[in-house]
């Protein structure tokens, strides 16, 4: 699947494993901003070789349409990659949901760009793949995830206890939604 979505200041799009040094360069240049959000990441995470593999896997989930993955450039003469959204464990027929997982460059935060790519990604998700239902679950401490998803319109539907092991440390998540109304 060959994605690319243009917004006024971004270009998303699905990228192969050709794009990997710059994938690698982008986790490794963010990996101490990143770490206190994400799983714990051994060593081999930050290699070539790992990236490569984690972008073809990807690119098989998205053609079997479990996956919906882009990655953030900015755009112009000087673009780059700044960071990625993912609608991830797509389920269709009577649930057509799915969850929503995003991260960006720590050099590039503040400046709307999360805001306007995920308002991209979703209307991706209501007009395109059909979905009803996008959850982002967030840990009660991360307010500026909390602030770009509000932005968009999504609402708290209520707390998981120990959700996810994000760092080595089973944390407490706040699941947001946005409903597709049109569908309802």
């Amino acid at each position: 699947m060959n994605i690319t979505i243009e917004t006024e200041r971004l270009i998303l799009k699905s990228v192969t494993e050709t794009a990997a040094p710059e994938v690698l360069e982008y986790i490794k240049r963010n990996k101490e901003f990143l770490e206190p959000w994400e799983p714990r990441r051994d060593l081999s995470y930050y290699t070539l070789e790992t990236q490569k593999r984690l972008l073809q896997d990807e690119a098989r989930k998205m053609d079997d349409g479990q996956l919906f993955k882009v990655w953030i450039y900015t755009c112009g003469e000087n673009s780059r990659l700044i960071g990625s959204a993912a609608l991830s464990n797509i389920v269709k027929g009577v649930f057509e949901s799915c969850h929503l997982g995003y991260k960006l460059d720590q050099s590039e935060r503040n400046k709307g760009y999360m805001t306007e790519a995920l308002g991209a990604v979703t209307g991706y998700a209501f007009n395109e793949l059909g979905l009803h239902r996008i959850e982002a679950n967030i840990m009660p401490r991360n307010e500026a995830s909390f602030r770009t998803v509000r932005k968009l319109g999504f609402y708290e539907e209520g707390l998981a206890f120990k959700y996810l092991k994000i760092n080595g440390v089973w944390e407490d998540h706040i699941h947001m939604v946005l409903r597709n109304e049109s569908m309802e």
